[in-house]
């Protein structure tokens, strides 16, 4: 078999392990290494040669003490080129590239409440990228940007091709997570890097200087990041604006659903949880229940269902939902321990239940990765009320870990989890469709019902830890996709 390289040029503004802050840095840390573990054999003959390119954070740099200098360069601007610098190093096997410059590692944030700071920030950085790789004679055969950070990239792709030979055959991918997200407030950096703003009259007058838009409106093929996600945003309900502009480039969207890192998210392996278990084992997992119930003093009592919620505390995610029906649902027996941090008001709403339930209710207000291994692990209903929810990583950790989800039926949660109702017996969480607390208490009241029955509860569990939600099918998906690109 005829082996042929594919070259991957992948912009993220976070990838674990050198950063991340949600769910994206997740994304850009196992995609690039899944996508280089592919062999030809099970691709078709395509290999990848996938470079990982982030701005060098101040966050970043004190994880990596000495990477590697390569060259400083320029980006073109409209007052003048902008000084940028290279450097390099190797992350789990994947060739980095960190771009430092114009006000990249400047404070401690990665993303900030203001847009006039992001905005200048991430066009300088997809730009940069752009001319960093022509500096180092690389020629990427794809470009693949993710969210509105990297969208300008292939917006300015797209002008560069029709005047530079060296990205005449790139092609380019966008990548949505979040689709609200577009970059507003960004647009007066258009100007300053002297791109025009979008003349697409499918686009929204408003939306034909933001970034996101102007990304969907250049790239070869947009993903977004699970197949229900990519056909509810032709809607008007999750479109923002844009659904009919999609719709005019539904033949170019396709849905590919995320993956985890199922090596790291490994309750056999895991070292960050008390009690390592898995599918085969599952009455070792008990230990690990009770242990989470001590270290929030509660009664560690295995027959009483252990709820949580590890969440960004937004309205997106359904945190009043999730309160609310909790608190409709307090003539049943269950305890719970709600883990995140966001909205004041929904912060504080999940303290208030604790203070209204103190026997029954903890409210951990922070961010705290390794209680969030803690909870997978020993918790036996994870709530996932999202009133969007493009894919989700939470679910797959959860199953993976033996908890079983409780979700709304959207997006990557519709995609990943199968109803305990199901006629096929395939059930591994429990799904509940209007975006009201009071679904949720009822599915919750059915939830519970379920838990009393031991055998059928881990049933559930048990199918739930055996889905394979590792990011093999989905990188052979992407390969697939880059393969149509360049054969035109």
């Amino acid at each position: 078999m005829k082996t042929h390289t594919i070259k991957v040029l992948y912009l993220a503004s976070e990838a674990d392990p050198l950063i991340k802050v949600g769910g994206l840095g997740d994304v850009a840390g196992s995609l690039p290494r899944a996508l280089l573990q592919l062999s030809a054999d099970q691709t078709g003959g395509y290999e990848v040669d996938v470079r990982l390119v982030l701005p060098f954070h101040a966050a970043i740099r004190k994880k990596v003490a000495a990477p590697e200098f390569l060259f400083e360069f320029e980006v073109p601007a409209k007052h003048g080129p902008m000084r940028a610098s290279a450097y390099q190093v190797e992350v789990n096997g994947v060739h980095t590239y960190l771009i430092a410059g114009a006000s990249i590692g400047e404070g401690s944030s990665i993303y900030s409440l203001d847009a006039t700071v992001d905005g200048p920030k991430y066009f300088f950085f997809s730009l940069a990228a752009l001319e960093f790789v022509k500096v180092l004679g690389w020629q990427p055969d794809i470009l693949h940007a993710n969210d509105w950070h990297t969208a300008l990239s292939v917006y300015a792709l797209s002008f560069k091709r029709q005047v530079d030979a060296f990205f005449i055959k790139t092609r380019s991918v966008l990548t949505i997570h979040n689709l609200p997200f577009m970059g507003a407030g960004t647009e007066a950096a258009l100007d300053d890097f002297g791109l025009p703003a979008s003349d697409d009259a499918r686009l929204p007058w408003w939306l034909r200087r933001y970034p996101l838009p102007l990304g969907l409106q250049a790239a070869d093929r947009i993903v977004a990041v699970s197949p229900t996600y990519a056909r509810e945003i032709l809607t008007p309900e999750f479109g923002r604006g844009l659904e009919s502009f999609l719709q005019a480039r539904q033949d170019s969207i396709i849905g590919i659903l995320n993956g985890i890192d199922q090596e790291s998210w490994d309750p056999a392996k895991d070292p960050q949880i008390p009690v390592n278990f898995d599918s085969a084992s599952l009455e070792k997992r008990m230990q690990n229940k009770i242990a989470l119930a001590g270290e929030f003093s509660l009664n560690p009592d295995p027959k009483i269902p252990l709820v949580v919620l590890i969440s960004r505390m937004d309205q997106q995610k359904g945190v009043d939902l999730a309160v609310d029906g909790l608190a409709q649902s307090i003539q049943e027996r269950w305890q719970a321990i709600l883990l995140g941090t966001g909205e004041p008001r929904l912060e504080e709403a999940c303290r208030q239940l604790e203070r209204d339930h103190p026997d029954r209710v903890r409210a951990a207000i922070r961010f705290d990765g390794g209680l969030s291994r803690r909870m997978y692990a020993g918790a036996d209903i994870l709530l996932l009320p999202s009133r969007y929810e493009p894919c989700g990583l939470a679910q797959m950790f959860a199953m993976r870990y033996g908890c079983v989800p409780l979700a709304r039926l959207t997006g990557g949660l519709r995609d990943t989890i199968v109803d305990a109702a199901s006629s096929e017996g395939d059930g591994t969480g429990f799904l509940f469709k209007p975006a009201t607390s009071t679904a949720l208490a009822e599915t919750l009241q059915r939830a519970l019902a379920v838990f009393a029955d031991p055998e059928s509860w881990s049933a559930i569990q048990r199918r739930a830890m055996r889905r394979d939600f590792s990011w093999q099918n989905s990188s052979i998906q992407y390969v697939k996709l880059y393969q149509q690109l360049l054969e035109g």
